[in-house]
């Protein structure tokens, strides 16, 4: 089908209509990614500085110290994990509120996004007082008498988890919400109506009409996992550290900033590859399919 070309008036309505976006585009993600590729082949001199240049010296140690292959890997390892978690804990969720009452729903949808409306450092410093030795879980258990002494659940890999999986959860559970809202309900009364059980329904219609909603959610829940760094700093020790404490580290402490620069690229490459490998299996198209009926 053959595509009708647009008039000059019409093309420059369009760009207008593009500007704002694609200004800001510019400013806030081209121009400060750019800056940080070019800072990336100085040399750091010590005592915060610096000095211009085009050195591949930081991405040759980054490729060489096996501190960060660790640091991707435990970033990945953590994230994965969480968003595993997520996707179990989130569905039924997701799946209830899409078929719950039409006047039951809103309050629900209002008790999901409740979180958003609470800093994400005052809900990570929550975590404390609910998993420290006198917090809220060890003094039921020793109430109950199932432990005679605290549990250590604070400062672990556990607790980083924990509050990874309370960041994540409410934005993959509104994915798969919004994705099994979309689907046409007369497609599950005419499974029913030809003799499908709600199981045999749920698994040839809602669940493969969601797996949009739900993969757009799990991309989503993964990214935003991998780049945090206040969760492992406020709730993990000394060997529970990210990708994102690296970073930091390297940029406030060592005053690093070549360094910082390079290993901030390196896990928004590594973010952009799981965008890509998503992309090419599902396309980014899919994750608008459960916004239309």
């Amino acid at each position: 089908m053959a595509t009708v070309p647009l008039e000059r008036g019409d093309r420059l309505r369009l760009i207008l209509l593009l500007a704002p976006a694609v200004i800001l585009l510019v400013l806030l993600i081209v121009a400060p990614t750019a800056m940080m590729l070019r800072y990336s082949f100085n040399t750091y001199i010590g005592g915060g500085r610096d000095a211009a240049g085009f050195s591949l010296e930081n991405w040759a140690m980054l490729f060489s110290d096996p501190y960060y292959y660790v640091g991707l890997w435990k970033t990945m390892r953590i994230a994965l994990t969480a968003t595993v978690i997520a996707v179990f804990i989130g569905y039924p969720v997701a799946y209830t509120i899409a078929f719950s009452a039409a006047m039951l729903r809103p309050f629900l949808l209002l008790l999901l996004v409740l979180p958003f409306w609470i800093s994400f450092i005052i809900r990570n410093l929550a975590w404390i007082n609910i998993l420290g030795e006198r917090g809220a879980v060890n003094a039921f258990l020793m109430w109950a008498g199932v432990i005679d002494t605290p549990l250590t659940l604070l400062y672990t890999e556990f607790s980083v988890i924990l509050g990874i999986l309370s960041f994540v959860l409410p934005y993959l559970i509104l994915n798969i919400y919004v994705s099994i809202d979309g689907i046409d309900r007369n497609l599950l009364h005419a499974a029913r109506t030809l003799g499908c059980t709600s199981w045999q329904a749920f698994r040839e219609i809602t669940l493969p009409l969601s797996l949009p909603g739900l993969c757009s959610g799990i991309l989503l829940s993964l990214v935003l996992a991998a780049g945090t760094y206040i969760t492992p700093a406020l709730l993990g020790g000394p060997d529970d550290y990210m990708f994102g404490n690296i970073i930091a580290d390297t940029i406030n402490h060592e005053l690093n900033w070549p360094m910082g620069a390079v290993l901030s690229l390196a896990l928004t490459l590594l973010l952009l590859l799981l965008t890509a490998i998503y992309s090419r299996y599902l396309g980014i198209g899919s994750i608008t399919k459960g916004l239309t009926r």
